[in-house]
């Protein structure tokens, strides 16, 4: 007679997030437990895409703050976990790891795993910071362990007291999923072509934003900086892709006056395609956990300038892998572009010691294992 498989219920606001993070953690985790994942039905035959034996459990995870529909939420995960008497819950994304923490401690579910991948209220003052922060607390206080996505938002996290030193841990050197390096890397014959279908030469350096459209994100004080420097640096592109979440492609039409230089694009499923053509990413962001669009952008062979922020300087080595400047800095932001698109031989070392790095401590093979890894120590324990 065989064994029965332990259960583990994986928990995420939106399907988004298994789909981008979750697929090579959840086949390898598959292979040897019982698993479920539960977020939002709000994409057709998400299902499908599912590894072979991950089940799904639609649930109604609203992102921002709905009482009435978190309330109930919390009562579908409690019912969930309390009919199928799972051994272990893995929630990722704040809403999802608050809700399911909550759930799984009032059922007495006996390992509880939450992950931080960045904190919302980081950028937020007043009343609402005090108020995100403290269900961060909650869900830490709700878990039996508790991990971060990179080394420097662990300390932030036991600086600010949402969870103490002994609780928290980052696996590796962080992410939450590494870099499929089959799936990201150099390609010159893609670069030829994507520079075709965007209208731009080879001689065009094109300065690479990837990510979602917000504030936080730090997309404006991009095009600032962009404008400042492509006056003096004609051949210099900028490339925007990502979901417009502020409706910031109005705004950015406006500050550049639809000129042929910059190309805003929305969201992609290939996002290695951009990178393959571009010559640097940017990520000005005032907020991360661990950016794997940097570390994918390594892979790729391209230097980034980004923000020196927790997360990112976990991600980034300053003047190895590229530059980091001050976040909202836009005099800086234009030092790094202007700096990179002058000089082709330092794109070319800063972007050949992020793949290294990238292939040495981030390969997805090794991130999932060590993920894998850390689940059986905890279950056998």
């Amino acid at each position: 007679m065989t064994e029965k498989r332990q259960r583990i219920l994986i928990v995420t606001a939106v399907p988004f997030t298994v789909r981008a993070f979750l697929l090579p953690y959840l086949e390898k985790l598959s292979h040897e437990y019982d698993v479920t994942v539960a977020c939002s039905d709000i994409e057709p035959a998400f299902a499908d895409g599912l590894p072979k034996g991950v089940k799904f459990r639609p649930l109604g995870i609203a992102r921002k703050i709905n009482l009435v529909r978190d309330v109930l939420a919390l009562i579908a995960l409690v019912s969930l976990l309390y009919s199928r008497r799972f051994a272990m819950v893995h929630s990722v994304t704040p809403k999802a790891g608050l809700l399911t923490q909550l759930a799984a401690k009032i059922v007495g579910v006996p390992v509880r795993i939450h992950m931080f991948t960045g904190q919302v209220w980081v950028t937020r003052t007043g009343p609402m910071r005090w108020l995100l922060k403290s269900l961060d607390w909650l869900t830490a206080r709700c878990a039996t362990h508790v991990l971060a996505d990179s080394a420097s938002q662990r300390t932030f996290l036991v600086e600010q007291g949402i969870v103490s030193s002994e609780k928290i841990q980052v696996l590796g050197k962080g992410s939450i999923a590494g870099v499929n390096l089959k799936r990201f890397h150099p390609d010159s014959e893609r670069r030829r072509v994507m520079r075709g279908e965007l209208g731009w030469n080879e001689d065009d350096v094109i300065a690479l934003f990837l990510g979602r459209l917000n504030r936080d994100k730090g997309v404006l004080d991009l095009v600032h900086a962009f404008l400042t420097v492509q006056s003096r640096i004609p051949r210099l592109k900028l490339l925007i892709v990502g979901p417009d979440e502020e409706h910031l492609a109005a705004k950015i039409e406006e500050l550049t006056q639809n000129s042929s230089n910059v190309r805003v694009i929305g969201a992609t499923s290939r996002p290695e395609y951009f990178m393959m053509s571009a010559d640097l990413l940017c990520l000005p962001s005032y907020r991360e956990g661990f950016p794997c669009v940097i570390i994918e952008a390594a892979a790729c062979g391209i230097p980034s300038i980004a923000s020196a922020i927790y997360g990112l300087t976990d991600a980034l080595e300053n003047r190895k892998g590229g530059i980091m400047h001050v976040p909202g800095n836009v005099e800086e932001i234009s030092e790094g572009l202007e700096y990179l698109a002058k000089n082709s031989d330092e794109r070319l070392r800063l972007g050949q010691y992020g793949r290294e790095r990238a292939q040495q401590f981030f390969n997805e093979e090794v991130i999932v294992e060590k993920q894998i890894a850390f689940i059986k120590h905890i279950l056998k324990s």
